[in-house]
C-alpha cells in the first residue's frame, strides 16, 4: 500500500493547458473521455487519458514578484513578510491571532506544549490520521489514547471520547481528516464538560466550516499545515491559531528559543524553547498561493459535490458523509469505500489496481495508526521508561485499551482521491465515474484476470 506521501508525488503529473491560476482549460478537458466499454485492464480503452491537474501550482507571472524580492533582499531569516503571512491566514480562517512556524507537526507540539501538556498525561486522538498527530503527543512526554472513528464520516466519534477521559486526560486533538470537518459542537460540549483542552488538527482542512464558523477555530487553538501536497502548499510550514493571547505568547517564545515575547516577561531567553521559525521567503510563497485559494477551494467543492453525487449511485460505492451543520469542506482528499461483495468478490488492490489502469489516479489509504511499531518503540524509550510506571507501558495491555475496530474496516475499504483532481473539469469527474462503472460492470472478469 502506498503512503499518502508517495501516493500525491506520484499522482502530480504535468498539466495540459492551464489558466492564469494553472487549473484545467474547459475546452480541453472533453478530450479523451471514453464511453462505457471494456475496462482497460482487460484491454479496453482508458476512462481518463488527459493529465490531472499539476501541483502544486506555480504561474511565474503572477507569483513570483515578492519571492524574488525577499531572495535578492537577503533578508530571508523572520523579518516583515512572515508577520504579514500570520496577519493575512488569521484573516483567513477568522482567528485573531496566528503564529507561523516550520510544519504543521511542529505546531503541534507547540501548541500541546504550551497548553502545559507533557509526561504524566493522556491526549485523546483518532487512529484515521496521519501519523505526525500521534507524534507530536508523544513528543511531548504525554501518550496518545485512540477513540474510534465514525464509519460514515471518517472523523472521530464524540460517542467514543467519554469512556476514554481519566482522571490523566488532559485534551482532545480531534482530527479534521481528508478536509471533511468533524463533529465540534459535540466534540466542544464533551470538552468544557470535564474542563479538557481542544486543539484541532486541522492540517488537511484549510477553510473548511461549520455554520459558516472555520475549522481550526471552534477549539483552544488550531494547527494547519502547509506542506508541498497540502491544499495551500509551502514546501513545508505549519501555522496556529487561537483567540488566546497569552497562549500565543508562550508559543511564540518557544519557537524563538523561549525568548521574553508580549506577556512572556523577562530579559533574553526565559522558557523552554527551540528554533522553529518559518523564513520569508517560505512566507512570500504561502501570500502567492493564498491568491487563488478561495477559488481552488470552490472548485473543489463543486466538483467533489457532483463527483459524489454520481458515485453514490454506484452498487458498492459509499462516499463520505457529512455532519448536519458543515457548510464548507477542504477536500484535501475524496475518500469512499469500496465493498468487495459488491464487486464480484474482487480485493481492493485488484480494485486499485483496474481503476489506476483507467488513468484515474488512486490510494489504498491509511493503516491504521494505533497498531503501528513506533508506539512500542516510544514505549521502550529511555525518556518514557523514567517517565511512566511499567503497568502504563505495557503495550499489550495499551493496544486491547485502545483497539478500534471501526477504524481497521475503513482502513481495508477507503479509497482516496487527490485533492489535485478536483481541480480538472466536471468532465474529468465523468471520466472518473466511467471508470468505476465499467469495473463494476467486469468484476467478475477483472476478478478472474488478475489472480
Amino acid at each position: 500500500m502506498k503512503t499518502r506521501r508517495k501516493f500525491i508525488k506520484q499522482s502530480g503529473l504535468a498539466g495540459l493547458g492551464v489558466l492564469s491560476t494553472g487549473m484545467i482549460t474547459p475546452h480541453i478537458a472533453n478530450a479523451g473521455y471514453a464511453g462505457d466499454e471494456l475496462p482497460a485492464v482487460l484491454g479496453g480503452k482508458k476512462a481518463f487519458t488527459r493529465t490531472w491537474q499539476k501541483w502544486p501550482i506555480w504561474d511565474a507571472e503572477r507569483d513570483e514578484k515578492q519571492v524574488l524580492e525577499v531572495l535578492r533582499s537577503g533578508v530571508w531569516s523572520r523579518a516583515k513578510v512572515v508577520p504579514e503571512f500570520e496577519k493575512k491566514w488569521a484573516e483567513t480562517v477568522g482567528s485573531k491571532h496566528c503564529l507561523a512556524v516550520v510544519n504543521g507537526t511542529n505546531a503541534l507540539v507547540i501548541a500541546l506544549k504550551q497548553y502545559d501538556i507533557g509526561g504524566g498525561d493522556e491526549v485523546i486522538i483518532p487512529p484515521y490520521t496521519f501519523i505526525a498527530t500521534a507524534q507530536a503527543v508523544l513528543a511531548t512526554g504525554a501518550i496518545p489514547v485512540f477513540a474510534d472513528i465514525d464509519p460514515d464520516t471518517y472523523q472521530i466519534d464524540p460517542a467514543k471520547i467519554e469512556a476514554k477521559i481519566t482522571p490523566r486526560t488532559k485534551a482532545i486533538l480531534p482530527v479534521h481528516i481528508c478536509g471533511l470537518p468533524a463533529d465540534m459542537e459535540s466534540i466542544m460540549k464533551i470538552a468544557r464538560r470535564h474542563n479538557l483542552k481542544v486543539i484541532e488538527d486541522a492540517c488537511q482542512a484549510w477553510l473548511a466550516e461549520i455554520d459558516h464558523k472555520q475549522v481550526g477555530t471552534w477549539g483552544d487553538a488550531g494547527v494547519y499545515s502547509f506542506q508541498n501536497s497540502k491544499n495551500i502548499p509551502i514546501g513545508e510550514g505549519g501555522a496556529i491559531v487561537s483567540e488566546d493571547g497569552e497562549f500565543m505568547d508562550r508559543c511564540y517564545s518557544y519557537h524563538n528559543f523561549g525568548s521574553a515575547y508580549g506577556s512572556v516577561q523577562g530579559s533574553g531567553f526565559v522558557a523552554p524553547g527551540l528554533k522553529l521559525r518559518l523564513t520569508e521567503y517560505q512566507a512570500a510563497i504561502g501570500l502567492a498561493q493564498l491568491k487563488r485559494f478561495d477559488e481552488q477551494t470552490t472548485l473543489r467543492n463543486k466538483n467533489a459535490a457532483y463527483l459524489k453525487a454520481k458515485l453514490d449511485k454506484i452498487p458498492g460505492i459509499k462516499t463520505y458523509r457529512l455532519y448536519p451543520k458543515v457548510t464548507r469542506l477542504a477536500l484535501h482528499l475524496f475518500p469512499f469505500r469500496f465493498d468487495s461483495k459488491m464487486f464480484a468478490g474482487m480485493t481492493k488492490p485488484q480494485f486499485l489496481k483496474a481503476l489506476s489502469a483507467e488513468g484515474v489516479n488512486c490510494s489504498g489509504g491509511y493503516t491504521p495508526l494505533n497498531k503501528m511499531p513506533f508506539l512500542e518503540n516510544t514505549f521502550r524509550s529511555k525518556n518514557f521508561q523514567l517517565m511512566y510506571p511499567p503497568e502504563r507501558l505495557d503495550i499489550v495491555k495499551y493496544n486491547k485499551e485502545n483497539d478500534c475496530p471501526v477504524c481497521d474496516r475503513i482502513c481495508e475499504e477507503a479509497i482516496w482521491f487527490q485533492q489535485s483532481m478536483l481541480l480538472n473539469t466536471k468532465e474529468d469527474m465523468d471520466a472518473i465515474v466511467n471508470a468505476i462503472r465499467k469495473i463494476h460492470k467486469y468484476a467478475a472478469k477483472i476478478k478472474t484476470a488478475l489472480v
